[in-house]
C-alpha cells in the first residue's frame, strides 16, 4: 500500500508538474505574439508620430536635429500655407472627387463583379481574361493617350476625367467576383426570382446587403488611392481653385526653397480624413467577419 501511494504522489507531482510547463509555455507564446505585435504597432505609428512633431516646429529645427518632442509653431506654420496655397479650396475639391469616385467604383464593381459570377453568356471568360489583362497595364504608361483623349472630348480642366474612370475598375471587378463566388450563394437568388424580383431588384435587395464587408474593404482601397492621387490631378486640372490637396501641398515646395513647417502641417490635414474614414469603414468590415464566423 506504501509502494502504491508512493507512485501516485509521485504521479500526481508529475502532471502538476506537466500543467505548470503547459501554463509557463502557453505564457511565453502570449508575451512573444503580444511583443511581436506592440513592435508592429509601434513601427506603424513613429512615422505619424514624426510627422504631428515635425509640423509643430520651425523650418530652422526641422533642418538641424531630431525632433521628438512638440513645439509651438503649429499655427504659424498653419498660417504660412493659408497665405500660400488655398489648402481649404483643396481640401474640398479632393473630399468632392474621392466620394464621388469611390461610390462609383463601389457600385459598378459590386454590379460587374455579380454579372461575370452568377451569369452564364458567351464569351464571359474572354471578357474576364480581357478584365484582368488591364491590371497588368501600368497607368502611367497610359496617361499621355488619356490626356489627348480627355482633350478631345474638352474634357480639360474639369473634373470629369478623375471621377469617370471610376466606373471601369479591373482589381474592384476581380475583388467583386471573387466574393461571389464565395460569398453569394445561387439558392438565394433563386429564391428571390421565385418571388417575382427581377435581376436588380435581387442585386439591390440581396447580394449588395451580403457583399458589404467586401463592398467596405474595396472602399478603403480605393478611397486612399484617390484621395493621394497626384499625377492625374497634376496633368488635367489647370486652374489653381481646381487642384486637389496633393497638388497643392506639393505647391508649398518652390524653385529654391522648401517650407517643411508648412508642408507637414498640409500633410497632417490631408491624413486625418482618411484615418475618420477608416476608422468608419472597418468597424462595418469587422461585423461582417464576425458575422459570418457566427453563421458558420
Amino acid at each position: 500500500m506504501i509502494a502504491n501511494n508512493g507512485i501516485a504522489d509521485n504521479v500526481t507531482i508529475n502532471e502538476v508538474k506537466t500543467k505548470k510547463e503547459r501554463n509557463i509555455s502557453k505564457y511565453l507564446g502570449k508575451f512573444a505574439v503580444y511583443f511581436l505585435l506592440l513592435l508592429v504597432a509601434f513601427t506603424c505609428l513613429v512615422p505619424f508620430y514624426s510627422m504631428m512633431v515635425t509640423s509643430t516646429h520651425a523650418n530652422s529645427d526641422i533642418a538641424r536635429k531630431l525632433l521628438l518632442l512638440p513645439g509651438s509653431e503649429f499655427l504659424e506654420n498653419y498660417h504660412r500655407l493659408i497665405d500660400t496655397v488655398p489648402i481649404w479650396r483643396g481640401f474640398a475639391n479632393t473630399l468632392f472627387i474621392t466620394i464621388t469616385s469611390t461610390a462609383l467604383n463601389l457600385y459598378f464593381s459590386a454590379l460587374a463583379g455579380y454579372g461575370f459570377s452568377k451569369f452564364d453568356y458567351k464569351g464571359k471568360n474572354i471578357l474576364f481574361l480581357a478584365v484582368l489583362g488591364t491590371m497588368m497595364i501600368p497607368g502611367q504608361l497610359g496617361i499621355i493617350g488619356f490626356f489627348k483623349l480627355m482633350d478631345s472630348f474638352h474634357m480639360l480642366n474639369t473634373y470629369w476625367p478623375l471621377i469617370l474612370p471610376s466606373i471601369s475598375n479591373a482589381f474592384g471587378i476581380f475583388f467583386m467576383k471573387q466574393m461571389c463566388d464565395s460569398s453569394i450563394p445561387t439558392e438565394i437568388l433563386e429564391s428571390g426570382r421565385i418571388d417575382g424580383c427581377g435581376e436588380i431588384k435581387i442585386f439591390h435587395r440581396l447580394v449588395l446587403p451580403l457583399l458589404m464587408p467586401a463592398v467596405a474593404t474595396l472602399g478603403i482601397f480605393s478611397f486612399i488611392g484617390k484621395w493621394n492621387d497626384f499625377l492625374t490631378p497634376m496633368i488635367i486640372l489647370f486652374d489653381n481653385e481646381l487642384q486637389t490637396l496633393p497638388v497643392m501641398i506639393a505647391s508649398v515646395k518652390s524653385q529654391f526653397s522648401t517650407d517643411f513647417g508648412a508642408m507637414y502641417v498640409g500633410i497632417v490635414i490631408s491624413v486625418i480624413p482618411i484615418l475618420i474614414f477608416f476608422s468608419i469603414v472597418s468597424k462595418k468590415i469587422i461585423s461582417g467577419v464576425t458575422a459570418g464566423a457566427l453563421k458558420g
